[in-house]
């Protein structure tokens, strides 16, 4: 398969649970993350080529950052071995600069522990 990204994905210790915008629902947790976009492992059935408004949230407390919120394309799900979780690769499609700078910060403290 053709690597497309543009950035460098970055695994974390750091637990981030992503939440859609709109209904509150998690949807589930960031495995790895860049500037362009997050794998996530969900315990949901999500759909390839599905837009989300969604809301990324740490679960233990890092410093100046509650939430990113961004827009992002799932551009592929598989199934887990057990049957039960589903991985999905998302792309991030809308990103405000505010936003986009609480992003790169927190991509700087996983990648500088």
């Amino acid at each position: 398969m053709e690597e497309r990204r543009q950035h460098s994905r970055f695994a974390t210790e750091l637990q981030l649970e992503v939440f859609d915008l709109h209904s509150g629902q998690r949807l589930g947790r960031i495995v790895d993350l860049s500037m362009d976009g997050f794998m996530l492992l969900s315990e949901l059935p999500l759909a390839a080529d599905s837009v989300w408004e969604c809301r990324l949230v740490p679960l233990t407390w890092v410093e100046g950052l509650e939430e990113i919120r961004l827009g992002a394309d799932c551009l592929w799900t598989r199934m887990g071995e057990d049957q039960r979780n589903c991985w999905a690769g998302f792309h991030i499609i809308d990103l405000a600069e505010d936003q986009a700078t609480v992003l790169e910060d927190l991509l700087q403290s996983i990648r500088t522990p």
